[in-house]
């Protein structure tokens, strides 16, 4: 078996306890996404990595296929120098691929020489983690938020579920898709994308994000999520009980360059 055929059997396999979702496990219409976690070397070296991704990365990354690449510094949370990115794949064969496109491509080769060829005692970062997401059903694909690629200011909101067993994890997927989307849409809180966890730490989970103008929008966004009559009746429904045992939290900063 190679890796690309690997990869897509552990994909389907991630999901197989949901015969209701086993049927579009490979839906060309909901989209992988990819989160990165770059950890950084703090002053010059932060800045030169950062500035190297925006110039050279994101552009070689549109050019093998991955249409939409975000990319995001810590506002509030764990905020050791690191660079967060996420990238919209459409279908598993660019997730397998991506580094050998990028290998090939002479102009990221060029531009991005001083990074790309940072010797042993000398590194240009430290390490990257990495996770990948299935979308949700109600959700397919990532939605760009309006102000990307503008100067407009903005806030993205990184919210992770683990669930303590996986009939935990895909009853929550179920309350999402049952209703809750919509909820969040019509009180602000606006999405960028939700994705179950097929590969990643720990799991079972789920990733989401929001976007907001700024602070004060989200709490105005929150607060009228939580006095919502439909989420108020869909929370206290019983088959819904006890699906998310842990929650982590940050703010983001979107970077100038980033298309999400």
């Amino acid at each position: 078996m190679d890796r690309r055929d690997f990869l897509a059997a552990t994909a389907a396999a991630a999901v197989a306890p949901s015969a209701a979702l086993d049927g579009d496990a490979q839906s060309a219409t909901r989209q992988y996404i990819e989160l990165r976690r770059y950890h950084l070397l703090p002053g010059a070296k932060q800045r030169a990595f950062i500035a190297f991704f925006g110039d050279v990365s994101i552009p070689a990354m549109n050019r093998a296929g991955i249409a939409k690449v975000g990319a995001f510094t810590v506002l509030f949370g764990e905020n050791a120098p690191s660079l967060l990115v996420v990238l919209a794949h459409q279908t598993l064969d660019t997730v397998v691929s991506l580094r050998e496109r990028l290998a090939s491509d002479a102009e990221y080769a060029r531009a991005g020489a001083a990074i790309l060829g940072a010797p042993l005692s000398d590194p240009a970062f430290v390490r990257v983690d990495s996770s990948l997401l299935r979308a949700f059903e109600a959700i397919p694909t990532v939605e760009p938020s309006a102000s990307a690629g503008t100067a407009t200011p903005r806030i993205c909101e990184l919210r992770t579920y683990e669930s303590h067993s996986n009939r935990a994890a895909l009853n929550k997927l179920k309350m999402f898709n049952a209703g809750e989307i919509p909820i969040f849409r019509r009180t602000g809180l606006t999405p960028v994308f939700f994705g179950e966890t097929l590969i990643g730490a720990k799991m079972p989970s789920l990733t989401y994000m929001l976007t907001f103008p700024d602070m004060a929008s989200r709490e105005r966004a929150w607060s009228a999520f939580s006095k919502d009559p439909d989420w108020k009746t869909l929370s206290t429904d019983p088959q819904y009980r006890e699906n998310v045992s842990a929650i982590s939290d940050i703010i983001l900063q979107p970077t100038p360059y980033s298309q999400l």
